[in-house]
């Protein structure tokens, strides 16, 4: 099968378009025919490498794809030849107690498709059955591949763990990507009140649901503006993925009593704590990987009824994925960047 795959890591140059062979799938596993991928932070984070993430060479990285099921294994009842599904990137095992208690993303043997094992970018790609959500075949697997990982990801933060209300206020800093423009709409979905931080496209933040937009380039002192906003009380939510670059005014935007939920740090790890601040307003610091099973469905469920409508910034074919990621690091990209394998294909 020809896939995008790197034997080294580094910079996008050193993503291959190539023959590859793709291991005989195990009895819990099926093959998928990928139709649409879309591309992560966490694409570059495995490319460029880590000492903290060994993974054997070459790998074919991508975690959020959609596609069809063209063969199933020998113990596999969860899905059938010809299926349309999504793909839940996170493994479990499914016996530790977290599992057990439904958190899998807890799992003591957590891992991810496309970080940890290859993923879809590729022709085809292998999956425990059990990782598979089937779609209707009507369903927009363009659509869904630039919005699962982003929308389960911010399903969690936002509804399971902020538990966001209707009259909260919900703060976004950097918005710009993937996960900050699900995150917009699913705050409105859940009747918050959003605060953006941004440096582009404020009209089309606005159009996802904004109610105020704050440029962080002609204010960089930003959470003084929230402050103002908000009449100084500050705000209930912030959802943090930016790291760095933005944690010590996410932390001092926050209203007494206020949580911080975060999912990465695309600007650095070593974000500034006043520890005086945490527990003068008794704030709370949550972080937050992926999701459970059950809101994995239910982000699906999101995109399929238009609740959340992914945006896109550009799209790419399989054999392009090296300027696609590229593309991916440019800081006025606005929105998902999607890689096209086969397209949508129907059954008829």
């Amino acid at each position: 099968m020809k896939a995008a795959v790197f034997y080294e890591h580094g910079d996008a140059s050193v993503i291959q378009y190539r023959e590859v062979e793709l291991p005989e799938i195990r009895p819990d596993e099926v093959k998928i025919e990928v139709h649409y991928a879309s591309l992560n932070r966490l694409d570059i984070f495995v490319r460029n490498g880590s000492p903290a993430l060994k993974i054997p060479l070459p790998h074919i990285s991508g975690s959020d794809f959609t596609g069809r099921v063209v063969e199933v294994g020998s113990k596999v009842k969860e899905v059938t030849l010809g299926a349309k599904v999504a793909v839940n990137a996170a493994k479990f095992c499914g016996k530790c107690q977290q599992c057990l208690r439904g958190e899998q993303s807890l799992c003591r043997n957590f891992s991810m498709v496309g970080e940890h094992s290859w993923g879809g970018l590729a022709e085809y790609a292998i999956v425990p059955a059990r990782n598979l959500q089937v779609l209707p075949e009507e369903a927009d697997c363009r659509k869904i591949a630039a919005g699962t990982l982003t929308t389960l990801t911010a399903w969690r933060m936002l509804s399971s763990l902020a538990n966001v209300r209707p009259g909260n206020t919900v703060l976004i800093p950097g918005a710009g990507g993937g996960l900050s423009t699900a995150a917009i709409q699913i705050a409105k979905y859940l009747g918050a009140k959003v605060i953006v931080t941004t440096s582009k496209k404020e009209e089309v933040v606005k159009a996802l649901g904004a109610d105020y937009v704050i440029n962080y380039i002609d204010n960089p002192n930003w959470s003084n503006e929230v402050w103002k906003y908000t009449k100084k009380k500050g705000v209930d939510v912030v959802f943090e993925s930016v790291g760095e670059a933005t944690w010590e005014q996410s932390l001092r935007s926050l209203a007494k009593g206020g949580v911080l939920v975060t999912a990465g740090a695309t600007t650095g790890f070593k974000g500034k704590t006043n520890i005086g601040l945490v527990f003068w307003k008794q704030l709370r610091i949550m972080g937050s990987t992926m999701a459970n099973r059950r809101e994995f469905e239910e982000a699906i469920h999101l995109l399929l009824n238009g609740t959340v409508e992914p945006v896109i910034d550009s799209e790419f074919t399989l054999e392009e994925t090296q300027e696609a990621e590229k593309r991916l690091e440019v800081p006025d990209r606005f929105g998902k960047v999607l890689i096209r394998v086969r397209g949508c294909q129907t059954t008829e």
